[in-house]
């Protein structure tokens, strides 16, 4: 594994029964940077998060903060610094924004760390909206708040890695720029992020290497300022006559 690296994955193939939903995937994230995967609905973004993260079987290798994972287990990657942010966000809607936080802290707190108060006034800095809010039950929050709180949940586990998968999903455009506002000044702070993203435009603007994936493969890879530039990229995922900006305005 190379020095700067925080997550290198090499040949992960995962398998839905006999269907191979994602195969011999290779990816790296360098440590403080942002790399995006995208690519079309069903091109198996979201199962390549899942299995990084331990959440599905799957085959290959996951080298992690230095050390590889043949079978990544969810619990083992959350103690070691990797957390995701699923597209569902999977909060705890009677609870309040401050106790789905501290359920972040969960695992630190259970290996005897105890600076979650200190993380939490981190996350309100983040999210001036959540503090205001602390009380109010997660459920009565808008899809932005939410996501905003799933994100803050995540952060209380002080990841080396956090993943995010289709952040911007579902959100007014004001609010999808203010996501991916916070995702830049994550990365400004060292987190590492690894981002699976519908919103290719945003994603290639934000991250600082990219991954296109489709029908399971990687098809292409590189810097996103060069990625961001390419015909192939443009005419599937950034122009307005693009087969991928029609589905997503639909």
């Amino acid at each position: 594994m190379s020095n700067n690296n925080v997550l290198e994955v090499k040949n992960l193939s995962v398998a839905y029964g006999k269907v191979e939903a994602v195969s011999g995937v290779s990816l790296a994230v360098g440590e403080g940077k942002i790399v995006t995967v995208i690519g079309p609905n069903g091109a198996g973004k979201t199962t390549t998060l899942s299995a990084i993260m331990g959440l599905l079987p799957s085959r290959g290798e996951v080298a992690f903060d230095g050390s590889i994972e043949q079978v990544p287990e969810v619990e083992r990657m959350v103690v070691r610094g990797m957390n995701l942010v699923p597209e569902k966000r999977e909060l705890f809607g009677s609870m309040s924004i401050e106790d789905n936080l501290l359920l972040g802290a969960f695992q630190r707190h259970r290996s005897g760390k105890r600076d979650h108060l200190e993380t939490m006034e981190e996350v309100y800095t983040l999210f001036p909206r959540l503090k205001e809010r602390r009380l109010q039950q997660a459920g009565t929050m808008s899809g932005g708040e939410r996501q905003m709180l799933a994100v803050g949940r995540a952060l209380m586990a002080r990841p080396k890695l956090l993943m995010l998968d289709e952040p911007s999903l579902g959100l007014a455009p004001l609010i999808v720029r203010e996501i991916f506002r916070i995702i830049a000044e994550l990365r400004r702070r060292g987190v590492s992020i690894l981002l699976v993203e519908q919103n290719a435009r945003a994603a290639l603007q934000v991250a600082d290497y990219a991954y296109v994936l489709e029908n399971g493969g990687i098809k292409m890879h590189g810097e996103a300022s060069t990625l961001r530039d390419d015909p192939r990229v443009i005419e599937s995922y950034l122009g307005l006559g693009s087969k991928h900006q029609e589905l997503l305005s639909t």
